[in-house]
């Protein structure tokens, strides 16, 4: 506020003086009394700190073996306990803080670190991710556990199964399957997935030991890391056609056989260039898109008046998909990587279920 403008409130008013200023009467006595209602010594605040040496000697007793790895409230209560005060609690902590100590304190385990897995696939049959979700059925608190394999750049269902509990054998029946009917060779793929019980069981670890195929896991509790398998369990859960529950294994079997045949060879995903899973897993995708853009092609010549942008381009396969990607500084170029040969794959037939497991508690299914 101006001098001016002060001197002339006394004989105008306050109101008539501030409203063109844009100040309020209430920020205008606020300003004025605010001085006053301050001591000198709460503006300065310097009265109430610890000095230098008060400030070693706190140092000095949390550093103690006794209070080293225990909480500054623990601290401020012994010392009560033992007739002595050396500040206040929330001063402990400033103190640490202003010399570097603020951490955990307390001796205790702590989680370890786990590694961002950062996966890439430039062609099927590179990575795959699998799950595991649950079905409801009739009864209640009764399900059934669906594992599904997965192509992360095809989005192909490579094998699928349904059992009637989450049992490590019939996961490692699975896996086993699925890679001999696919025909995948040694050190050919990785297998991602979460840190379930039977992504983590020993079996399975042999398993894949055996048939040289290098394990992913996902970080607990990050979804997505695994993403590519929750995106497909949420397709399949949100399909007009999925019943909220089954009437038993038998039902679950028949919707499955229905859904996953529709997924991989008419569904058009749009994560692959609206192409179907079948489409990009077998090498069909190439002459789809160009077949594409020969239409979109004609269709410019026919009318080039509504396309002021030019011949309309078709969407084009990602040249590589990954799981968490690294920093773009970090990404390989994609015209370095090399491509990843198909490998001829069988004619389907049916999955057997070994003697060794009940005949009614799973069936599985590899798809090609």
């Amino acid at each position: 506020m101006t001098e001016m403008a002060q001197s002339v409130i006394d004989i105008f008013g306050i109101k008539p003086i501030l409203r063109p200023l844009g100040l309020s009467v209430a920020s205008y006595y606020r300003r004025k009394h605010s001085a006053a209602q301050k001591s000198p010594q709460s503006l300065s605040g310097a009265f109430r700190s610890l000095t230098e040496d008060e400030e070693k000697n706190v140092i000095q007793v949390l550093s103690q073996p006794r209070f080293v790895d225990r909480a500054p409230a623990e601290i401020y209560a012994t010392l009560l306990d033992e007739g002595t005060y050396l500040c206040s609690e929330r001063t402990m902590y400033r103190v640490l803080a202003k010399n570097g100590l603020v951490r955990e304190r307390r001796n205790q385990l702590r989680h370890p670190q786990y590694t961002k897995p950062e996966l890439i696939a430039t062609g099927p049959n590179q990575v795959w991710s699998w799950d595991i979700t649950k079905l409801k059925t009739m009864a209640k608190f009764a399900y059934l556990y669906l594992h599904v394999v997965l192509d992360i750049f095809s989005r192909y269902v490579v094998g699928w199964m349904i059992a009637e509990h989450e049992n490590a054998k019939l996961a490692c029946h699975l896996i086993e399957e699925t890679y001999q009917k696919h025909g995948i060779r040694p050190g050919q793929i990785v297998l991602h997935s979460d840190r379930g019980s039977p992504m983590k069981s020993i079996g399975l670890a042999q398993l894949l030991a055996r048939l040289d195929v290098d394990p992913s896991f996902s970080r607990p509790r990050v979804s997505n890391d695994n993403p590519f398998s929750e995106s497909q369990f949420k397709t399949l859960k949100y399909h007009p056609g999925f019943p909220s529950r089954f009437a038993g294994i038998h039902d679950g079997l028949d919707h499955c056989r229905v859904f996953f045949p529709w997924y991989n060879n008419d569904h058009r995903h749009s994560g692959i260039a609206y192409l179907t899973p079948s489409d990009v897993h077998y090498g069909r995708a190439d002459q789809i898109i160009q077949d594409r853009q020969k239409t979109l092609a004609q269709a410019y010549k026919a009318h080039p008046e509504r396309f002021p942008r030019g011949i309309p381009q078709a969407k084009r396969l990602p040249h590589a998909v990954w799981i968490n990607p690294p920093a773009p500084e970090d990404q390989p170029s994609t015209m370095a990587m090399a491509e990843n040969e198909i490998s001829p794959v069988p004619e389907e037939t049916p999955v057997p279920v070994p003697n060794s497991m009940p005949a009614k508690s799973h069936q599985s299914e590899v798809l090609h």
